[in-house]
């Protein structure tokens, strides 16, 4: 708090120094996609230490205990490679836990020390380690590059070529890749494409396993995540839909050079434009006709926009976050007539300041707007400070810039720490528009119940 306080006004030119970065690292991501294949043990090769931040960063997001293995490097695997260390953890695992899959990712102790994983993973399954109809997928994820969502694409990645073959036989379904979202979210695209009646493989699915009930009734591995059984049909696919260039788009492209399984790379399906592109793509990939129960949904949104949009009307924002979902936010917030004026990621990647560039010239933003791709959440409370914006959204460690510059704040994106909510209601589709909208209303409104003269203070919106 007192730091934040003492953001000054002045940006001075930085280039080796990142101040509370908007992104966290790549191993997370990786551990989180791995949970979404079912019967899945995620695996950190690294140490102890590692595994316990990945861990403790995914439970107190979803409030739920995540379990996960580690390589547990000590001096002399630090020196001399972790590979005895892997070995012996695959052997232990599969003896111990049972699972049906260990997804092994690195971090950057075991990626500097340069250890191979596949090699060693072919060793395991050479020596009898690895029992019949079990497997071991893997990923490279070192954290000094990239962050939290291309650990999950990479993980995707390391998913597809464990489980898909070329040639595998055709079923006419759709492979829906749902990106770095939320469990609820997975379950909201699920929901859709079962409406729409398309046969579909979604993975990874996080779905009722970090959002599991509480039933009275401890299992290591809960009954859901994407079935094996699935897993192994995605070569079959007529096509593959990717939500979200930076956390499905390269998973989907493997597929399409190594199965011949086409692919469509969308936005995120949040907001009412973005969720038109999966409804018709969804649409004419699977050759379904959109049903009347979806066209109702997508009334409510259009008829919550006209009744409130004087509220929404040129509120300027600040947000921040991962790329697939700032891209779709920002787009959703012009549509709304607000006004996205400071926009940050810490993901790196050069196609982000041009799609949102895009953005504004298609929605003819009035006013200049910030961005910055990586960029951090010192340079954005800077940024604010210079000129004010009537709402924030993003991630947990804004709600210090929200309390010591006053700014309704709306949490959105990983990871939520103080609030809950996010396992359980959708933001994609069109009810997660709904949603959306109900969240920046309330925040706007509340503020203005709260700082209005009492004799002008109203009584209906």
């Amino acid at each position: 708090m007192t730091l934040l306080r003492h953001t000054p006004k002045e940006i001075s030119e930085r280039s080796a120094l990142t101040i509370n970065p908007a992104k966290t690292c790549q191993p997370i991501g990786a551990m989180y996609a791995g949970l979404g294949v079912r019967g899945c043990l995620p695996h950190s090769h690294g140490s102890q230490g590692c595994c316990a931040y990945h861990r403790s960063t995914l439970t107190r997001h979803y409030k739920e205990p995540i379990s996960a293995g580690t390589s547990s490097f000590t001096e002399g695997a630090s020196v001399f490679g972790g590979q005895a260390n892997l070995l012996q953890a695959i052997q232990n695992i599969f003896t111990i836990y049972e699972p049906d899959v260990i997804a092994v990712h690195t971090t950057c102790l075991s990626e500097t020390i340069g250890d191979d994983l596949g090699q060693i993973a072919d060793k395991a399954q050479q020596e009898g380690k690895i029992p019949e109809g079990k497997y071991v997928i893997h990923a490279s994820t070192p954290s000094y590059v990239g962050s939290h969502v291309t650990g999950f694409s990479n993980m995707c990645v390391g998913i597809a070529k464990g489980f898909g073959k070329a040639g595998t036989q055709k079923t006419g379904k759709v492979n829906i890749l749902p990106g770095f979202v939320e469990p609820s979210d997975m379950e909201e695209l699920k929901r859709l494409a079962t409406a729409m009646d398309v046969k579909h493989i979604l993975f990874p699915d996080t779905s009722g396993v970090v959002n599991a009930p509480l039933m009275g009734e401890y299992h290591m591995f809960p009954d859901a995540g994407t079935p094996i059984e699935e897993l192994l049909q995605i070569g079959g696919s007529k096509g593959t839909i990717a939500l979200g260039e930076w956390a499905s788009a390269q998973a989907a492209r493997f597929m399409d050079t190594e199965f011949k399984v086409p692919c469509a790379v969308l936005d995120l399906p949040i907001g009412l434009r973005a969720t038109d592109r999966f409804i018709d793509t969804l649409r004419k990939v699977a050759g379904k006709n959109v049903p009347a129960e979806i066209d109702r949904e997508r009334g409510l949104v259009v008829d919550f926009l006209s009744d409130m949009h004087q509220y929404f009307y040129h509120k300027k924002v600040a947000l921040w976050g991962d790329p697939d979902q700032l891209i779709s936010l920002v787009e959703f917030l012009r549509d709304l007539d607000m006004l996205p004026v400071a926009i940050v990621t810490g993901t790196p990647g050069k196609k982000f300041e041009k799609r949102i560039a895009e953005i504004m010239e298609e929605t003819n933003m009035p006013v200049p707007y910030k961005v910055k791709c990586p960029g951090d959440m010192f340079l954005m409370h800077q940024w604010i400070k210079n000129e004010p914006v009537d709402l924030l959204i993003g991630n947990t460690y804004g709600k210090f810039i929200a309390r010591d510059e006053n700014i309704p704040f709306v949490r959105h994106g990983f990871p939520i720490l103080d609030r809950q909510g996010h396992q359980y209601f959708p933001t994609v589709g069109y009810k997660g528009a709904l949603r959306l909208m109900e969240k920046i209303l309330d925040v706007l409104l509340s503020k203005a119940d709260a700082e209005t003269p009492e004799e002008k203070l109203e009584l209906v919106y």
